[in-house]
């Protein structure tokens, strides 16, 4: 009887001691491209990814406009709205949305001179080719500089500081995008971070793998304005440990010693 009593208090020490070592997090789960293949020490293998900018338009974006003078490089009030003068800050999140216009719900601007132009399912460059062709009918050695506005990422989930970031360039990939959010946390499910895009019929969800290094050809490498980043934490979350917990380990083996010398004593004092 006593030794049975000896053989489950081993068996649950054994059992304490397999929970604990099943609860860490892997140290593969944490990496990023672990598969990226290394020809040699000096040679890399490359992932082809044409960086082109191709985001099109949609009611609701704000495109920053500016019109230069050739002559005297001297800004336009007639496009912007804002003369020489002016007090208003155009770098702060306040000032880009007063200094922009937005396009409504039909894909529209309306400008001075020009008019109402529609730039609907337009790449900001082809915007910019639009209303300047449109402006030179009025006005003569003016060049237009044109910047979408709102270039806004949500980063949600595992990610050290979740939130809705702005970008002021044109492009922006998955990596920059996490490193802005302060990384990924260790319980973060790296092989299936998920996407959220708009689409002209309503939102898709794309999922892709942060761990392989395919991810550097993929067509969702580069987001696009509005992306909504999710990352999934791992199912051993719930009750895991990302670094080795000693204290746990020493406390569980002292008591595991104390119970086997005590049940071993009462086995010698029957």
């Amino acid at each position: 009887m006593k030794n049975l009593r000896t053989i489950k208090a081993i068996g649950m020490i054994g059992i304490a001691f397999a929970v604990i070592f099943a609860s860490c997090v892997p140290q593969k789960k944490m990496l990023y491209l672990k598969d990226a293949e290394m020809i040699s020490e000096t040679q890399s293998k490359n992932y082809l990814n044409e960086r082109t900018v191709n985001y099109r338009l949609q009611p609701g974006d704000n495109l920053y406009i500016r019109a230069l003078n050739t002559i005297d490089n001297q800004g336009s009030s007639s496009i912007n709205g804002e003369g020489s003068g002016t007090r208003t800050n155009s770098f702060t999140e306040a000032g880009i949305y007063l200094t922009s216009h937005t396009l409504n719900e039909e894909g529209f601007i309306e400008l001075p001179l020009i008019g109402k132009i529609d730039l609907k399912n337009l790449t900001v460059e082809e915007a910019k080719d639009k209303m300047q062709a449109a402006l030179d009918k009025y006005v003569n050695q003016t060049t237009l500089v044109v910047k979408l506005a709102n270039f806004n990422l949500t980063m949600l989930g595992e990610v050290n500081k979740p939130g809705m970031y702005k970008v002021y360039q044109s492009q922006i990939n998955l990596f920059e995008a996490i490193s802005m959010a302060g990384n990924m946390t260790n319980f973060a499910k790296r092989e299936a971070v998920k996407i959220v895009r708009q689409t002209d019929d309503g939102s898709e969800i794309i999922t892709v793998d942060m761990g392989q290094a395919d991810i550097l050809s993929s067509p969702y490498y580069y987001l696009k304005p509005n992306d909504i980043i999710v990352v999934e934490p791992l199912k051993i979350k719930q009750w895991g440990f990302t670094t080795f917990p000693y204290s746990t380990v020493i406390s569980i083996t002292t008591l595991g010693i104390t119970l086997f010398t005590l049940f071993r004593n009462l086995y010698k004092q029957s």
